[in-house]
């Protein structure tokens, strides 16, 4: 579905200091910007921020980033870091594609993937954000030891993903194809996975860790 324009957005996101519009000038800085050298957890595709700024609450000693590329989705994801005085967050209108470009070496401790594009067909699966292209670039400022959490409702890419992960050195942790069966603890729901669960789909869900 095409998202309406919102010419209000951007402005609005510019006018407020959790907004990183030049995120590249902050590679290598990010502890001067959150003001502390606590963990930095990475959420790729944030959407309307409700899984991100649940877990800023959860644990203000971690320092939380969401990146999106629409700015009719992510100003929402900025507003509800602002209604929760959240000053340990911080989002990011940018495509992802770039996102080495941002960070510098062992500069971020865990990366979230919420229900990505599935990219079926062959000719795009370079466009997952679970493909060996992307891990490798996720590698460059992944700190040894970090965790890649991924969540999806896409059996084949769930499937394929599992791949992935161990091809481009990742230990696979955990791995269910029933998240909200399984035993996993720690799990926040997104609003889509609020939204299709209720129409019982279910959510697969894997930890990934940096060998």
């Amino acid at each position: 579905m095409r998202l309406r324009k919102k010419w209000w957005a951007r402005p609005e996101m510019e006018a407020s200091h959790l907004t990183i519009t030049k995120p590249q000038e902050y590679k290598g800085k990010w502890s001067e910007e959150f003001k502390n050298n606590n963990d930095i957890y990475l959420e790729l595709g944030c959407g309307r921020g409700r899984f991100i700024s649940n877990h800023a609450q959860q644990n203000p000693n971690i320092n939380y980033i969401g990146v999106d590329l629409k700015d009719e989705v992510i100003i929402y994801a900025l507003k509800k870091l602002v209604e929760a005085e959240l000053e340990n967050g911080r989002i990011i209108p940018m495509n992802i594609a770039g996102i080495a470009e941002i960070f510098d070496k062992d500069e971020v401790s865990r990366i979230y993937i919420n229900f990505c594009n599935p990219w079926p067909k062959e000719r795009h699966n370079k466009r997952r954000l679970t493909h060996p292209k992307f891990l490798t670039e996720y590698k460059k400022f992944l700190k040894p030891g970090s965790e890649i959490w991924f969540k999806t409702d896409d059996t084949e890419l769930f499937e394929d993903s599992q791949v992935y992960f161990r091809e481009s050195g990742f230990s696979i942790e955990y791995l269910t194809y029933d998240l909200h069966k399984s035993d996993f603890q720690g799990n926040i729901v997104t609003e889509y996975e609020e939204k299709f669960t209720s129409l019982g789909m279910k959510t697969m869900f894997l930890l990934a860790k940096l060998l």
